[in-house]
């Protein structure tokens, strides 16, 4: 029979002490003064989706569909094949949804559409809706 081994190696040979092994250092920082041993709570946090909103494009009798479709692709990343349709619906419609974002990024599509029809002097107009 082989002798008793001791310390740390005397755990490691055995497969159930591998798994209870905790090193002292973490022994000690898991101990209260008093004995008791301390136990963390964790709080999980929910977090809320943002609130979207819809970018709305509305009709107008000066605007061209060529311009509206270059909108679409421009600065909504939509295809031509999605824009078009877009376009179409807005045409026949009068109103028509380009696309739904958080708020501040709808904000943003909405000056970036404002500002590019009247760098193109195009009357163009473009709306928020909350989704």
């Amino acid at each position: 029979m082989p002798p008793a081994r001791r310390g740390p190696e005397a755990l490691l040979c055995s497969r159930f002490a591998v798994l209870s092994y905790r090193p002292m250092s973490e022994r000690r920082r898991n101990q209260h003064s008093d004995g008791g041993v301390a136990t963390a709570t964790r709080t999980e946090r929910k977090l809320k989706q943002p609130k979207m909103y819809k970018v709305l494009l509305l009709n107008d009798d000066y605007t061209t569909m060529e311009f509206v479709v270059y909108v679409l692709q421009s600065i909504f990343q939509r295809p031509e094949t999605e824009a078009v349709q877009i376009m179409l619906h807005v045409h026949r419609k009068g109103i028509g949804v380009a696309g739904v974002y958080p708020h501040e990024i709808a904000e943003t599509r909405v000056a970036q559409v404002e500002a590019l029809a009247r760098e193109h002097e195009y009357p163009l107009r473009c709306r928020l809706e909350e989704a």
